[in-house]
């Protein structure tokens, strides 16, 4: 059997690598191929294209990339020309994906969606390609299942693929060990670390951290870091002992936020790579930008911050199109909202920092939160979504792959 995955988003790159293992220890002999990140290649994926890599946003992003898109497209069209794959597996990434089932559709080739995207928040009239392009919706977000059969889409739900991820996660002792004991000189980050030096060091004997995670695009750290730094800025000048450790995604990021800092008043600030999981197990409250690390927030129960900030045309039209009261996962998975939104075209740092020095200065509405978090997490945060999902790819695939068989077997007169 033959499996075409197309993402196009770092989370989607994860969510497909856990569903890529599992097809593999179901099917030992299952030929992954197609679009996605390293992670998917790790798992045994055979990429053609690092799209996962691309993560393109906006229409100024897709503009900029149509070539490359294009190029795509006739790829994946040829393959589901000569190599006839018994699956399409879409992972988010709305637009292209689209385009991507559309070709699939027309050489009869059912289309999974796994982990689709958030039609029910913004511009609902998109289910209608749903119901026409798309054959088995699996559903990431319990109250999805509803939303997409009342609209006359066959859908399943099976989890979250996030926690699947979260449950296998180990974090890197040494490096807890190291951050837990608070700097009594300008830190020094080894090259194995990822780290930087730090701006300058929090006073001896405090051990306040806040984790800032400036979002996994470029185009989220570029709108979103500045509101970020202003916002340690304000919790520091009245938390003096606190300290700020950045979570970012690429090296790209890295660098781009320490060429910021050169040009402003020092903080009690370090700045990491692929220490995401670390920086939230030590902080004692966070600030994120909004997006699937909201999820690992959840599980580690950590009061948290949730901002993005948009321009301001997208900011009006966001008051037209927006049908979700919420942004963030979290507070859609609860019905509530759990984490604090600044959804916002312009600095936000006052109102956000007000909120963290509330739960620095108030222990009982930081427990109060925390123990919400913990009852959401043991209703919501259950792994194994990868498994049921692999399995009802594995079987309906088998049973169309049947069936198409005895179509076009000549001695079936049926």
């Amino acid at each position: 059997m033959r499996v075409f995955f197309s993402v196009g988003e770092p989370s989607g790159d994860v969510h497909g690598a856990n569903l890529v293992r599992e097809l593999h220890r179901q099917s030992p002999d299952i030929d992954c191929v197609g679009f996605g990140g390293p992670r998917m290649h790790a798992a045994g994926c055979r990429l053609d294209y690092p799209l996962a890599q691309l993560s393109v946003m906006g229409f100024r992003g897709v503009f900029e990339h149509a070539g490359t898109f294009a190029r795509l497209l006739f790829h994946a069209d040829r393959c589901f020309r000569r190599q006839r794959p018994d699956a399409l597996v879409l992972i988010d990434y709305p637009g292209f994906n689209w385009w991507m089932a559309r070709r699939a559709r027309a050489y009869g080739i059912p289309v999974y969606y796994f982990v689709p995207p958030q039609l029910w928040a913004w511009a609902s009239w998109r289910v209608y390609k749903m119901r026409r392009l798309v054959d088995h919706v699996l559903c990431s977000l319990p109250f999805e299942l509803a939303w997409f059969r009342r609209h006359g889409i066959a859908a399943r739900y099976f989890g979250h693929p996030f926690f699947d991820d979260l449950a296998n996660q180990r974090l890197d002792a040494a490096f807890l060990a190291q951050h837990r004991i608070p700097p009594s000189a300008t830190a020094q980050g080894g090259a194995g670390d990822h780290a930087v030096t730090s701006i300058s060091s929090a006073p001896s004997g405090q051990n306040l951290i806040v984790g800032l995670l400036p979002g996994s695009r470029h185009s989220e750290v570029k709108r979103n870091w500045a509101m970020l730094y202003h916002t340690a800025a304000r919790i520091h000048a009245a938390r003096p002992e606190a300290r700020f450790l950045v979570a970012c995604y690429k090296e790209d990021h890295q660098r781009e936020i320490e060429a910021f800092l050169r040009c402003r008043p020092p903080l009690p600030l370090q700045t990491f790579v692929g220490r995401t999981p670390e920086i939230i197990e030590l902080s004692t409250v966070c600030v994120a930008v909004s997006g699937s690390v909201s999820l690992e927030l959840l599980w580690r129960g950590k009061p948290t911050a949730i901002v993005y900030r948009i321009n301001p045309v997208y900011r009006r039209l966001s008051r037209f199109v927006l049908k979700s009261p919420y942004i963030c996962l979290v507070n859609l998975m609860a019905g509530e909202q759990l984490y604090p939104e600044f959804l916002t075209d312009r600095c936000e740092s006052a109102a956000i920092a007000a909120q963290v020095l509330r739960w620095l200065n108030e222990p009982g509405e930081t427990a109060a939160l925390r123990q919400k978090l913990t009852a959401l997490r043991r209703r919501v945060a259950q792994p194994g979504a990868c498994a049921q999902a692999a399995s009802y790819i594995l079987k309906t695939a088998t049973a169309n792959r049947l069936r198409r068989g005895q179509r076009d077997d000549p001695t079936n007169h049926g």
